[in-house]
């Protein structure tokens, strides 16, 4: 088996694993919400920090789509450099976020891993689009 040929489902998989973590997080983000706010805090103050983070996981599932997308269309998925990226920014993604789940960490830190994580596999996917289909060249 050639090393691209491995990365193809090593790639996916990384993928699924950030993407079932950020669904938990959807799930259990009542204690990261509380991580983000002062002892006594006002209803008010959880419902803004709540919409904050849904609206980070939103954005991060969006992301999501867009990689998804480049990667089951072709455009992406035997391109190495792009699997690397892929393949390392979301197991770094992966355990991270399975950090913040855990220890609980504040909000903030969730914008810092979503713009190393999710943002820059997902621009460089946009450049791949672009290219393949502005550009009309290969995939490769």
């Amino acid at each position: 088996m050639s090393a691209v040929s491995s990365l193809v489902p090593a790639r996916f998989l990384t993928i699924i694993a950030h993407l079932v973590i950020v669904i938990t997080i959807f799930w259990s983000r009542e204690n990261n919400v509380k991580a983000c706010l002062p002892l006594d805090f006002t209803q008010e103050q959880y419902d803004t920090e709540d919409k904050k983070l849904v609206v980070a996981l939103g954005v991060t599932l969006g992301l999501f789509a867009v990689e998804l997308a480049g990667f089951f269309s072709g455009v992406s998925m035997f391109n190495s450099s792009q699997s690397l990226l892929s393949l390392g920014a979301h197991c770094c993604a992966s355990v991270s976020l399975s950090f913040f789940v855990f220890e609980k960490w504040e909000c903030w830190t969730y914008w810092v891993i979503f713009a190393c994580c999710s943002v820059l596999p997902a621009f460089m996917e946009v450049l791949l689009f672009l290219a393949v289909f502005g550009l009309k060249k290969k995939p490769l």
